[in-house]
């Protein structure tokens, strides 16, 4: 069973002409933007592969010399895969790291005794699996007085040097910029020191763990000690981190992203993949830096960003407004401006559907959806109880409006993100709904809400919640969703709760994918058959349950096609996005206008969800709440279609499809 299928969801081909240049001076010329040497691999896979050979060969070339080889490394999410195949070489084919000298690069601040560590999450990685001398492992003491942390860090320091200073530093970067635990404001003459983590930084780090909370300050490594180090590689997978990395990449050196720094290390190189590269100049706008092998995507994308930077409309570009910015390959393939103009608006126009299920008795040609059949079953999968109508709600009242016979699949609880004074306010209302209406005072009620009141009394940060206040957390979700459906005039047997077992851990942390979880999204599948299924496409969301869900219900379709489903041959699957993000304007193939009234109505069923409005987590820097956030983003869809000289609209929600393989 492949449980991974979002991974490999490319939604532009890229030429390996972009990213495996076949010489020094192709290369000199794709990377003209690029201010640290950038390797840009296929796949994670590939990557760390390269890596692995030369931190290897480094340790190897120390050994045959006798001497140390001294690596600061980090703990962070993309150096997981590196440090599982340095412990498969040293398990599969002997390679040692006995002569390796280990500094951990950060550590939190303070820590108990019992808290969660970076030096024992490294531990369990990479260092307690290979043959390293612990008595050559070296890390900040997150347990010290606060009154010694000066000292500690300058002994820290000494120790560093006394090995003779770093061969290499392997490390990944934060969502902002941040290197080791150096936040925006780092100098370049920082070392190693204790610093207050940013609430976004520490959100990531708590995740990376699995934790829910972390100690708010860090000892880490400074940014002078990194760039003293005569090999530093840094490395980032993976949607989320195309905008950091091309900010760190190729925009000018600031202590507000510390990762810049390395732009002025003389052996630094920034190691990732397709995805994480997608928004650097040479994948993004290939054009500005070399002759383009163009695709129908590459020209819409090419003419959006034209008529961005003019301030134009498609129709009014002109031919010198392509030969003054890159485009004239252009104007050779189609002729004149005209010709690529009325093509690319055109193709814009027909993403453009007030009919989601098709519009039936129609000319279906030019729609992104077929008329027949009429009326469709539709499966909404929404991660959490309230992703389908932040992410597309008012797409889901346009079907169930239309006719369509709509069901929605909550796949999680969403427990977690309840907040506890939202538990206390149910208990307080089913008590005294106890004590009001029921003579014999029902004991079961009483005595559990003296126990769970208890319990939250005493509650520490970082404790996990009983299983039945896991279970009354989910209760409330499982209300606001039904409250919402019914706004939206959804049957409550077409709402089904799936409550997919790999979420249900207590924490941030889930457990993998399972064929449980697979087989639960498959049996819904098998008894609805529908005709259009839409999924969640926010693969880069921070807490990774979309990414998780959505390899559920794509696994369960590829077991349902080689099963030789019948109903699948007539199902078309859609992909959202939800408050994180939008589609691209040139991977955009439906987008579902609405009113102003549509898109108060939208809100509306947004804020049936009372327990997320004032606490939902992960919001980071972020202040808006989650149904400003789906407003302004579809408010910008709409603008962005506008500013093209197409039809205005006051909102638009954007799909993409997605073909099984």
């Amino acid at each position: 069973m492949r449980t991974n299928l979002s991974s490999q969801i490319s939604l532009n081909r890229v030429s390996p002409k972009y990213y495996k240049p076949e010489n020094t001076i192709d290369r000199s010329v794709l990377t003209r933007f690029e201010k640290i040497p950038t390797n840009i691999y296929e796949t994670v896979d590939e990557g760390v592969k390269c890596i692995a050979d030369e931190v290897i060969r480094k340790i190897q070339e120390r050994q045959h010399d006798g001497k140390f080889c001294t690596l600061a490394l980090g703990t962070g999410a993309s150096l997981r895969p590196l440090y599982a195949e340095l412990v498969r070489r040293h398990k599969e084919e002997g390679v040692s790291f006995r002569n390796a000298v280990i500094f951990n690069l950060y550590e939190y601040y303070p820590l108990s005794e019992q808290g969660s560590s970076s030096i024992g999450q490294l531990n369990e990685l990479f260092l307690n699996q290979v043959d390293i001398d612990r008595q050559n492992v070296f890390t900040p003491d997150g347990t010290i007085p606060q009154d010694a942390v000066i000292d500690h860090c300058l002994l820290y320091e000494q120790r560093i040097k006394t090995y003779g200073g770093l061969d290499i530093v392997l490390m990944g970067i934060g969502r902002e910029g941040n290197v080791a635990m150096n936040e925006p404001g780092s100098t370049a003459a920082s070392i190693t020191r204790l610093i207050f983590v940013d609430s976004t930084s520490r959100s990531e780090a708590a995740h990376n763990l699995g934790v829910d909370n972390l100690p708010p300050c860090s000892i880490t490594m400074g940014i002078n000690t990194i760039m003293e180090a005569r090999r530093v590689y840094l490395l980032a997978w993976g949607d989320d981190k195309t905008d950091i990395i091309k900010q760190a990449v190729e925009d000018k050196i600031s202590d507000t992203l510390p990762a810049s720094y390395l732009q002025m290390h003389q052996n630094a190189t920034v190691c990732i993949d397709l995805p994480a590269a997608s928004h650097l100049t040479r994948i993004q706008r290939p054009w500005l830096v070399t002759s383009c092998e163009w695709t129908d995507k590459l020209i819409r994308s090419a003419i959006v960003w034209l008529c961005l930077l003019t301030g134009k409309p498609i129709l009014k570009l002109t031919n010198k407004d392509y030969n003054e910015n890159g485009l004239s390959e252009l104007l050779v393939l189609y002729g004149s401006a005209y010709n690529v103009n009325i093509k690319i608006f055109n193709d814009l126009q027909h993403t453009i559907t007030g009919w989601p299920g098709g519009k039936p008795n129609a000319d279906d040609t030019y729609r992104p959806e077929r008329a027949k059949p009429f009326p469709k079953r539709v499966v909404v999968f929404s991660p959490h109880p309230d992703d389908d109508v932040i992410s597309m709600g008012g797409t889901i009242r346009r079907l169930v409006q239309q006719g369509h016979d709509v069901h929605v699949a909550y796949e999680t609880s969403g427990n977690i993100a309840v907040g506890d004074e939202e538990v206390v306010r149910f208990m307080h209302f089913i008590n005294g709904f106890n004590q009001l209406f029921d003579e014999n005072q029902n004991e079961t009620i009483r005595k559990m809400y003296a126990d769970i009141k208890q319990f939250l009394l005493q509650k520490k940060e970082g404790d996990i919640d009983t299983r039945d206040i896991l279970t009354i957390k989910g209760l409330i979700r499982r209300g606001e969703a039904r409250t919402a459906c019914t706004y939206n005039r959804i049957p409550l047997n077409h709402v089904h709760f799936l409550d997919l077992p790999f979420y249900e851990t207590g924490r941030i942390e889930k457990n993998p994918i399972s064929e449980t979880d697979v087989q639960i999204v498959q049996k819904l599948l098998q008894e609805v058959q529908p005709h259009q299924i839409y999924v969640a496409g926010d693969l880069a969301d921070p807490h990774g349950t979309h990414r998780v869900c959505t390899d559920a219900v794509l696994a369960a379709i590829d077991e349902e096609k080689n099963a030789g489903a019948a109903w699948l041959k007539d199902c078309r699957i859609w992909m959202y996005r939800g408050a994180w993000a939008e589609w691209e304007i040139e991977n955009i193939e439906m987008a579902v206008p609405f009113s102003p009234e549509e898109l108060r109505a939208k809100r509306n069923s947004i804020l049936k969800h009372q327990s997320q409005m004032e606490s939902a987590p992960f919001l980071g820097n972020d202040e808006r709440l989650f149904w400003q956030r789906s407003e302004d983003r579809n408010r910008g869809t709409a603008s962005l279609y506008d500013k093209l000289g197409l039809a205005c609209y006051e909102a638009m929600e954007a799909f993409v499809e997605y073909k099984p393989l």
